[in-house]
């Protein structure tokens, strides 16, 4: 009986669709409020943060000026074990795929680092990719870097597809990752 009437179904569904904007307005969340002001840890599916970073040369690289190409930012120290162990297989995944527009941004975390012993560290390695030096911990904040290695793998449009904390990794896993981002479109 209370459901017969089509005018009481009409009132009802007004009534609903005012309760709900209502509770809308009332809960919703104030800008930052779901992370406390601070910005979330960058995280697959969001847009790389930008940084500019100097090179040994002095010259300097900006990460947005690299979008059109795909990438791994990875954060390293030449104190880290793990960073010496997967050196070795990012040289070789860069040589492979740097003919196809991928790159490499080996960010050094001078910030924790001796940049000394981090350009030893490079020369002993033989690394050829870009490698820029974060004395002042911007990219380490950006990225919110709670390890080393940590690597961001960030598709041609900037958005991040994988992130890896830890390592090493295996040149194995690099090519497989590696070959995903130049197949996104």
């Amino acid at each position: 009986m209370l459901f017969d009437n089509p005018k009481r179904w009409l009132v009802i569904a007004v009534l609903v669709l005012v309760l709900g904007a209502a509770w809308i307005l009332v809960s919703k969340a104030p800008p930052g409020g779901t992370t406390g002001g601070g910005i979330p840890a960058p995280h697959e599916g969001f847009l790389a943060p930008d940084f500019s970073l100097a090179t040994a040369s002095g010259s300097t690289i900006t990460l947005s000026e690299l979008r059109g190409r795909p990438l791994i930012i990875n954060l390293w120290a030449s104190w880290c074990t793990p960073c010496r162990a997967e050196m070795p297989a990012m040289e070789s995944v860069y040589n492979q795929y740097k003919d196809q527009g991928f790159t490499i941004l080996g960010v050094n975390v001078t910030s924790q680092d001796n940049p000394t012993k981090a350009a030893a560290f490079v020369e002993e390695m033989g690394l050829t990719f870009p490698i820029l030096y974060d004395a002042q911990g911007e990219a380490s904040r950006l990225y919110k870097s709670s390890a080393l290695p940590t690597s961001f793998f960030v598709d041609k449009n900037g958005v991040i597809q994988r992130v890896v904390v830890g390592g090493p990794m295996s040149e194995a896993l690099l090519r497989i990752r590696v070959e995903e981002l130049l197949e996104i479109e």
